[in-house]
């Protein structure tokens, strides 16, 4: 059904070869493109957009005070005073 295909980076404007097999998987997930950046290319920004050291930058943390029991706590979002904030062990309890 599918054959190897070659296609050109729009980055680095090397060719590279889309194979069957990764064909057959993208029609798998859905996928409606073909993949526009080499192999090279993927990892390359893909590392970019998850910093240097292979993960993701820090979030920004806000501190706040647990609705449930009283302590203080670090959340990854801005609370707005409208909902409840949980420190991660009440809300681990709260969500079960």
């Amino acid at each position: 059904m599918f054959s190897d295909r070659t296609l050109t980076c729009r980055d680095c404007g090397a060719e590279f070869v889309f194979s069957a097999r990764e064909q057959e998987f993208f029609a798998e997930k859905g996928f409606q493109n073909d993949p526009s950046r080499c192999p090279s290319c993927r990892a390359a920004r893909k590392q970019r957009m998850q910093g240097n050291d292979g993960y993701r930058p820090q979030r920004q943390m806000f501190e706040a005070v647990c609705d449930e029991c009283g302590c203080t706590t670090q959340v990854p979002f801005q609370p707005s005073g409208t909902k409840p904030v949980y420190c991660r062990d009440c809300f681990n309890r709260v969500r079960q």
